[in-house]
């Protein structure tokens, strides 16, 4: 097994070496040994560190990463948690493409006032689904 000294596996991996204390001290990863006062990690860190910011990309808090893990550093992904977030991503996606396409709308619409275009209603009505805005956009309309 070769060993990866911390410097050289910030380095390679973009972690500060500060961040690999951190994650050493909340259990994500292990040195294998200490070459003096220095941490020396096998070349799988490398994977487990890819792991852990993919993690964190999707969202994921350290301790659920942790979890991610057994006991010898190994992935052991739970497929259903990970259907569960990709599922949370794609209603984030859809969410926030509603809202661009609102920003869009209210910045191009020609309308004196946005609260007269109907587009722009029916966006609101889907940017803001807890919001009981169909009686107040009704009646508003219903003015007119």
């Amino acid at each position: 097994m070769k060993l990866v000294d911390i410097g050289v596996l910030s380095k390679t991996s973009g972690v500060p070496t500060s961040t690999l204390r951190y994650y050493e001290q909340v259990g994500l990863i292990r040195p294998v040994c200490r070459n003096g006062l220095r941490r020396q990690y096998s070349e799988e860190t490398i994977v487990q560190l890819a792991l852990i910011g993919l993690g964190k990309a999707a969202g994921f808090s350290l301790e659920d990463i942790g979890a991610m893990f057994d006991e010898d550093r190994n992935p052991d992904l739970a497929r259903p948690t990970l259907l569960q977030r990709a599922d949370e991503l794609d209603r984030q996606v859809l969410r926030m493409s509603t809202m661009s396409r609102l920003l869009r709308h209210v910045a191009e619409c020609p309308a004196p006032s946005h609260m007269e275009c109907p587009r722009f209603r029916k966006l609101l009505r889907v940017v803001c689904p807890s919001v009981a805005l169909t009686d107040v956009l009704s009646q508003g309309a219903a003015k007119r």
